[in-house]
């Protein structure tokens, strides 16, 4: 199964786009003989002022067909790791060809978008700045993966 990062606005050179890189290279790695990837990251362009629909559109332009969906917004449902991983698995176990995670901007989803996910996902009660958002659901694509192969890498 593909899986697709799709987020609203641009990853700048610096830190966080080091780990997201490297996160996604062990993601890589890790899931090919699960079955999982690659990663690919598809970033929308931040049209300031166009608001959350006008995002919506350019974020749903990027989703595979028939792509499973996960969105990240603060009102979703918080997962433990094991069972992130256990929906990857299921999505995948399922058929799924893709799946795609959407990350919104500023101003987060719009309604429609979440409406159309199969699961609405929160990284926490805390707002994050997206840059961070996008290491964290990296680093968690991979825990996903580790866990699914039995790596020492999760250590709950």
């Amino acid at each position: 199964m593909r899986v697709h990062l799709c987020a609203v606005g641009r990853l700048r050179a610096g830190p966080e786009k080091v780990l997201v890189d490297d996160y996604a290279t062990r993601f890589d790695r890790t899931g090919r003989a699960l079955g999982l990837g690659p990663l690919t990251i598809t970033e929308i362009e931040d049209r300031k002022g166009a608001g959350i629909e006008a995002e919506a559109t350019l974020l749903m332009r990027a989703l595979p067909d028939r792509a499973r969906l996960i969105a990240l917004d603060e009102r979703g449902k918080t997962m433990a790791s094991p069972a992130f991983a256990a929906t990857l698995a299921g999505f995948r176990d399922d058929g799924a060809s893709d799946l795609a995670l959407v990350i919104g901007g500023a101003d987060g989803l719009s309604a429609a978008l979440r409406d159309r996910a199969d699961l609405v996902l929160s990284l926490g009660s805390m707002v994050w700045p997206h840059m961070l958002a996008r290491v964290m659901l990296a680093e968690q694509l991979y825990r996903a993966a580790a866990i699914l192969a039995g790596t020492p890498y999760h250590r709950a």
